[in-house]
């Protein structure tokens, strides 16, 4: 294939895109996040966490704490996103955010995730 080809594929391609959780199994907290590609999400986090760099300072903490072994990627949920344009996907994976984040409740000092601020 040409790089035109290639790059073509690669912007055709269809990305598994929803919400997951990172899951310590140490302890039960969990972080919960959205993405628009979760097949390659948990290696972005998994790297970051890895090198010392991860934004979500309690969550490198214990993953320093713990090791790898303690820590498992769970899907929570896929959107279809067939006959949406890039604008209603994140609008549907923030709502999907927001109402997880809702139930698990997944904030500090349960959780790895900020409490949102009130408005």
């Amino acid at each position: 294939m040409t790089r035109k080809e290639l790059t073509e594929a690669y912007k055709n391609q269809k990305f598994r895109m929803g919400l997951f959780l990172v899951r310590n199994t140490a302890n039960g907290k969990i972080f919960i996040e959205s993405s628009v590609n979760l097949d390659k999400i948990w290696n972005r986090h998994r790297t970051e966490l890895e090198i010392g760099s991860h934004r979500n300072t309690e969550l490198q903490k214990d993953w320093k704490t713990y090791g790898e072994a303690s820590f498992v990627f769970e899907v929570l949920a896929e959107i279809d996103t067939e006959n949406m344009d890039n604008n209603q996907i994140n609008k549907e994976l923030k709502l999907l955010e927001q109402l997880y984040l809702e139930e698990l409740q997944p904030f500090e000092p349960m959780g790895y995730n900020k409490k949102p601020k009130e408005q």
